[in-house]
Order: structure tokens, then C-alpha cells, then sequence
């Protein structure tokens, strides 16, 4: 595929989860007390992270279904946008003590973050099977730099201030001009990695043609395992990440501390994508999934007894670290799985089921802590990563050569 300018694209499509997640930082920081500071209402901690995670999760499946129609690109370009627009709006709730605007802002942010996050279907369109896993890699990686872009801009928009709703409002609008950042920079992509995927079709056997209906996508073999590890992975991830934030200034830490502890949890989350995108393409999806799960289940386990930066930092570390190789094997499944016509919708689709667990624990995890505290939500967490780890590991799977029937 030398005619294409792949490695071009994979960096650009890398830049751009680089904004993303530069901006994201600031919403797992901040998004459990940005609306306990407008509205004063310490009970909701949870609901911010909620409607984040349950937009991102909505906006997954159709933002899928227009990347299969009209490509990857425009759709991507078109989630920044919102995720602007997001950013403002928020700044405003915080400006004018509404909390109204605050939430529509946080849905417009998650609509922003599960769009352009459906960008690792763009990167496996432009890299054979047997390298696929290392091409999903390669875009994630983007997001360990955004890991640095988060403390590097926003650390001293906090320093030395006492953390109130207008303390909150420069850095929302600057969340927002990093966001425009991110659609001038995908804009660049060309030609769409749809495109290069169509071309590689015939190798992989996956011809153009008529993309089967989602119900049958997720019934062909491989698929509902790999469904289920990522529903899992992201799930426990993300409403743990989510909730920590509070978990730690209730500790007594500084929100400084936070964005550390959020920092290193990225770094676990991305710093070894290089190495472990190789590893998945060689050991198996189906083994990794099992690994990852079983790392996550660990991490939460040691929140049981984190209590200073340093065993926060671990636990989030491990975390992170576990959803990668969990996450990414499930996702190199999926996208092995489908024509290049049918990935996006049947990613988006696990990103909907992932997001819907994230939101929902989420929300239930701020009650069961401001309840029970967080020996019990971390051994909750423990027990939902474990929960699948036996049907995902046994459930038989035929190599995608052999399972997947092209829609004729």
C-alpha cells in the first residue's frame, strides 16, 4: 500500500486524539465538581461524568453509521466541532451559576469525545489483518502526548487559585480552542482511510458490497465475546477514572494532585501502545482480552487500600494499562469481523454499550461511595472487571477467514 500515504495519515489521525485528550483531562477532572460548584448540590458528584458518558455513548452508533456513508474524516471533523461548542457552552454554566448550561455543555462534549474517538476504526482501515492490532496502536498513541498537553495547560489555570465555579471558566474556553485544534489537524487527512481500507479489501477478503444489517453483525462468531470485553474494559474504566477525582479531594488532596493522578492513569492507558499493539497481532485478541480484564480487576482492587498519590497514582496506572490491552484486542476483533463499509457502525455500537455501563456506574458508583465509602466501590469495580473473564477466555472462536460470509 505504498501509494498511500499511510504513515501520513496515522500521525495525523495520532495529533488528533492528542487534542482530544488533552481536552478530556479536563473533563475527568473536573466534571464531578464542576457541577456540585454551580448548583451546590453535593448528592449529583456522579451525574456530571453521567451525562458526559451517556452522550459519548449515544452520539457512538450514529456517529459510526455516517463514517461507514460518508467516510471517517468529515465525521471526526464534525465531532470537534461540537466538542467547541461543548467546551463554551460549559464556561458559560460556570459564568452564570447554571447549572442547565453545564450539563448541555457536558453532552456536547461527550457527543465531541465518542465521535472523534471512533477514530481508531480509521486506523485500522489502512493496515492489513495481520498488522491491524498495531495500526488501532498507532492513533491511540496520540493520546499518551495529550497525557502531557492536560497538565501543561491546565495545572496553571489552577495554581494558587481556590477552586470555585469562575475558576472554572477560563479553562473550559480553553478546552474548547484545543478542541478546534483538533478538527483543523483532521482536516489534513487525505486520502479518507475508508478509501485505503476498500483498497486493501480484496486481501483480506472483505470485498465492497452491501453492509449486512447491525443485527447480523453481532451475531457472527467472534463478535459477542469481544463485544462483551469491551463493554467491560471501558466501562469499569471509565466510571473509575471518572470518580477518582472526587474520591481524592474528599481524601484531602489538592486538584492539582488530581490531574497528576489523571496524567499517570493516561500514561498506563497509552505509554505502552506501541509495544502492546505488536503483542495483540501476535499472542491473540482472545488472550489479551482475558489479560487486560484481569489487570483492570487488580488495579481496582488496590483502591481498597490507595490512600496517598502514590497508591492513587498505582491503581489508576494499572487501570489504564489493563483497558489498553483489553480494549484494543477487543476493538482489532470487532474490526477484524467486518467489512470496511460495516466497522464504524459495529464500533460505534460497542461504544454505545460501553459508554451506557461507564455512565450508569458512573452515577451508581457517586452513590455507593457518598453511601458506603470506597472499600465498597473499589471491590464493586473488582467485581464486575472479573465478572466475564471465564466466558470470554472459553467461548470458541474460528479465525475471521473462516467466519466472516461477505454479504452477496
Amino acid at each position: 500500500m505504498s501509494e498511500y500515504p499511510v504513515r501520513r495519515n496515522t500521525v495525523l489521525l495520532a495529533a488528533c486524539l492528542v487534542a482530544l485528550s488533552g481536552t478530556l483531562q479536563l473533563v475527568v477532572a473536573v466534571s464531578t465538581v464542576t457541577l456540585v460548584l454551580v448548583t451546590g448540590v453535593e448528592g449529583i458528584l456522579g451525574l456530571g461524568p453521567a451525562v458526559f458518558l451517556t452522550s459519548a455513548a449515544v452520539a457512538s452508533l450514529p456517529a459510526g453509521r455516517l463514517m461507514d456513508r460518508f467516510g471517517r474524516v468529515p465525521v471526526i471533523a464534525g465531532g470537534f466541532v461540537v466538542g467547541a461548542v461543548g467546551c463554551a457552552t460549559t464556561a458559560l454554566g460556570c459564568a452564570a451559576d447554571s447549572g442547565l448550561l453545564v450539563g448541555v455543555g457536558f453532552a456536547l462534549v461527550g457527543i465531541a469525545a465518542g465521535t472523534v474517538l471512533l477514530a481508531r476504526a480509521a486506523g485500522a482501515d489502512m493496515y492489513p489483518a495481520e498488522r491491524r492490532a498495531r495500526g488501532i496502536s498507532y492513533v491511540l498513541s496520540g493520546s499518551l502526548f495529550g497525557a502531557a498537553l492536560g497538565p501543561l495547560v491546565f495545572r496553571p489555570l489552577f495554581a494558587g487559585k481556590e477552586l470555585d465555579a469562575d475558576a472554572l471558566v477560563v479553562p473550559w474556553l480553553v478546552g474548547g480552542a484545543i478542541m478546534l485544534v483538533g478538527m483543523a489537524i483532521v482536516l489534513l487527512v487525505r486520502p479518507d482511510p475508508q478509501q485505503i481500507a476498500f483498497a486493501l479489501g480484496g486481501r483480506d477478503g472483505h470485498a465492497r458490497a452491501p453492509a449486512a444489517p447491525l443485527s447480523e453483525l453481532v451475531r457472527r462468531e467472534g463478535v459477542p465475546s469481544a463485544l462483551l470485553a469491551a463493554f467491560v474494559s471501558f466501562g469499569v474504566m471509565v466510571s473509575v477514572m471518572n470518580l477518582t477525582g472526587y474520591v481524592m479531594l474528599d481524601h484531602g488532596h489538592h486538584q492539582t494532585d488530581v490531574f497528576t493522578v489523571i496524567s499517570v492513569h493516561i500514561v498506563g492507558m497509552y505509554a505502552l501502545v506501541l509495544v502492546i499493539g505488536p503483542l495483540i497481532d501476535r499472542i491473540g485478541r482472545r488472550q489479551c482480552e482475558v489479560g487486560g480484564l484481569a489487570i483492570m480487576a487488580l488495579s481496582t482492587l488496590l483502591l481498597v487500600w490507595a490512600d496517598d498519590l502514590a497508591g492513587f497514582a498505582l491503581s489508576l496506572f494499572l487501570l489504564g494499562l489493563g483497558w489498553n490491552l483489553s480494549y484494543v484486542a477487543a476493538a482489532t476483533e470487532l474490526a477484524d469481523r467486518t467489512a470496511p463499509n460495516e466497522r464504524g457502525r459495529l464500533i460505534g455500537f460497542s461504544d454505545l454499550l460501553s459508554g451506557v455501563l461507564g455512565a450508569s456506574l458512573a452515577l451508581l458508583g457517586g452513590v455507593v461511595y457518598t453511601n458506603f465509602g470506597k472499600t465498597t466501590l473499589a471491590l464493586a469495580a473488582t467485581a464486575i472487571a472479573v465478572a466475564p473473564v471465564a466466558w470470554v477466555a472459553l467461548v470458541r472462536r474460528r479465525p475471521p477467514a473462516e467466519a466472516f460470509e461477505p454479504v452477496g
